[in-house]
């Protein structure tokens, strides 16, 4: 009897750990509804789903930032990440933060920090309060980390330009840290931008000699530079993991050397691995960042394979979380855009199916729905499914020289959509339409309507505990 007492008074004692929280927010950069359809048809078809496709609950995204109609990424990741709706170029400020733009180095690179004393105050970001609370936090992308959209959930500057500055703030009690993010910093840092962690004298373009990746390796952190050092690196034993893969930007998923750079879906995945260690819990920023810049070119197939290898991560993901969170009970997926761009899908095109070797789907030219024939133009010439509001490929006068174009040129991987308005090379502008959202897990079903991306914020804060 007094056993069974003693049993019973045990058993009252105990208090049952809580499980984490963790909270996983994709951001596809630049990915309008318009290239998410084209994404879709391009990889399963028009009766196709993508994984974004099937989140059970979604809403309408409004991204216009402080004073423009049409936002560039950092206020519109920022508005996301802390709730106020800032200037362009601003990264993670008060609404009164004026962007002013970098002054020139010795070297000839605009890095010189001009924001100036009393240029707003820092905007307390879903990161910053992650750490707060003593979960991990890491960040994922396939820019430079120190890029607008993943610079905006760790630092507070006012222009994204200064990237030397915002690669500062990871370094754990190294000059201009970011102190929010506790003693140790982030536990995962993963994607491009190694010139900005390196002294100019060594390729880099750093002004003040600091060898950021040498105080990052003094600071304990696992380091790795290639797909090798990234394979090699066991979850287990690694606590905080800092990977930049390449000098600026990481490839495009149609032109990545799998030897060289890992793929979103596996740091995506890994990230998760080192994170999950905190029994608390975690956050977990994922960009796809290239499909801002394939559209910013007007090279739709970049776009698009770039779009579907976001996707592969978003499935990947959710299938990890499901490994130890069945139902998502405690994890919260957040899937969105911080802006759309000018693609557009153009004429009455017949039904396509998939793009594939012999198809080029929806990277072809416009086809007559009942009878299959090419579509013409009142110049005569056929035109390509996909085009864009603006861009560099603008015929100058009439198009009747393009009746020859077929879609050996429209399905190349570097062919430059047509566009109506022309701008220089590389510069299609975003543009201002709303952007979708899709959430699954923890807290999801609070995702609805149509909402400005400030309100993002204390959805994701309230759902994830924070």
């Amino acid at each position: 009897m007094l056993a069974a007492c003693g049993s019973d008074a045990k058993k009252e004692d105990v208090v049952a750990e809580a499980p984490p929280k963790n909270v996983i927010f994709f951001l596809g950069d630049g990915m309008g509804l318009t290239t998410m359809t084209a994404a879709r048809i391009y990889s399963v078809g028009e009766d196709g789903a993508l994984t974004m496709d099937t989140l059970p609950e979604t809403a309408f995204v409004k991204t216009f930032s402080n004073d423009a109609q049409v936002t560039d990424s950092a206020p519109s990741m920022a508005a996301y990440m802390t709730g106020v709706k800032m200037n362009n170029e601003v990264i993670s400020m008060s609404a009164n933060t004026v962007a002013i733009d970098p002054g020139t180095d010795a070297n000839g690179n605009k890095l010189v920090n001009k924001c100036g004393t009393g240029n707003g105050t820092p905007a307390t970001t879903l990161l910053e309060l992650a750490k707060a609370k003593g979960f991990a936090a890491g960040v994922v992308s396939t820019a430079r980390v120190t890029h607008a959209t993943p610079a905006a959930t760790y630092s507070h500057i006012c222009h994204r330009d200064l990237e030397n500055d915002i690669a500062a703030a990871l370094v754990p009690g190294g000059t201009g840290y970011n102190s929010a993010l506790g003693a140790t910093g982030l536990e995962v840092v993963l994607g491009g931008g190694a010139q900005f962690f390196t002294p100019f004298k060594s390729g880099g373009k750093r002004s003040d000699d600091r060898d950021l990746v040498a105080e990052l390796k003094a600071k304990s952190y696992t380091v790795a530079n290639n797909a090798t050092d990234f394979k090699a690196v066991d979850p287990a034993k690694t606590d905080r993991l800092f990977g930049v893969f390449t000098s600026s930007h990481m490839s495009y998923d149609l032109d990545r050397d799998a030897a060289k750079e890992p793929s979103l879906a596996e740091m995506t995945t890994k990230a998760m691995d080192v994170l999950a260690k905190n029994k608390k819990g975690y956050f977990l920023m994922v960009e796809g960042g290239r499909i801002d810049h394939a559209l910013h070119e007007t090279t739709a197939k970049k776009a698009l394979q770039d779009t579907v290898a976001f996707d592969n991560a978003i499935k990947a993901a959710i299938e990890k979380a499901k490994l130890t969170d069945p139902t998502l009970a405690n994890t919260l997926i957040v899937v969105t855009a911080d802006h759309d761009h000018t693609l557009v899908l153009n004429g009455y095109a017949k039904r396509t199916g998939k793009t594939a070797a012999g198809n080029p789907g929806v990277l072809g030219v416009v086809k007559n729905y009942v009878t299959g024939a090419v579509e013409k133009d009142l110049d005569g010439a056929p035109y390509s499914i996909i085009g864009f509001g603006n861009g560099e490929n603008r015929t100058q006068s009439s198009r009747a020289a393009m009746a020859s174009l077929d879609e050996t040129v429209t399905s190349a991987n570097a062919y430059h959509q047509e566009a109506v308005i022309r701008t220089s090379a590389g510069n299609e502008t975003h543009g201002g339409t709303d952007v979708f959202l899709g959430a699954i897990g923890k807290g999801s079903e609070t995702f609805l309507g149509t909402i400005d991306n400030t309100k993002v914020f204390g959805l994701v804060k309230t759902a994830g505990g924070l």
